[in-house]
């Protein structure tokens, strides 16, 4: 049975490939989560995760942005990090949980895809988002 960071982690790549221009992703999503055998509950939260965040897909780009230096363009971002952002200032915003945890689960998740130098940007990045939405 998956866990809810395989969940997270497949929304990642679906949001990657979207971003590389796959725009049949919103239509195999649910093949995608099945072939990496998420089901049931944890199918349902990758689901509403991937939803979710397309549907506030310009509200969350504009987050992001305004939190990138003057010198960082949002098109320089690498594509593997700004799914796993999109992802996590989704859930920050849109959700209960914990911005901990978010934060936890977006660095765990950049171990695996990302670089050592993205999991110290993206926990810096979302721990301002989080603090900032806590105000």
């Amino acid at each position: 049975m998956a866990t809810r960071t395989q969940a997270r982690t497949a929304v990642v790549q679906m949001l990657y490939a979207l971003d590389l221009g796959n725009d049949d992703m919103t239509k195999q999503s649910n093949e995608y989560l099945d072939e990496r055998k998420i089901k049931g509950a944890k199918h349902e939260f990758a689901d509403s995760l991937f939803q979710g965040v397309l549907e506030h897909l310009n509200e969350i780009d504009e987050v992001i942005k305004s939190h990138l230096t003057k010198e960082w363009d949002f098109s320089r971002l690498d594509k593997v990090d700004k799914a796993i952002l999109r992802l996590a200032v989704f859930e920050i915003l849109f959700t209960d949980l914990a911005y901990q945890v978010v934060i936890n689960e977006s660095v765990e998740i950049a171990k695996l895809l990302s670089s050592e130098n993205s999991t110290r940007f993206i926990n810096g990045m979302l721990d301002k988002i989080a603090k900032e939405k806590e105000k």
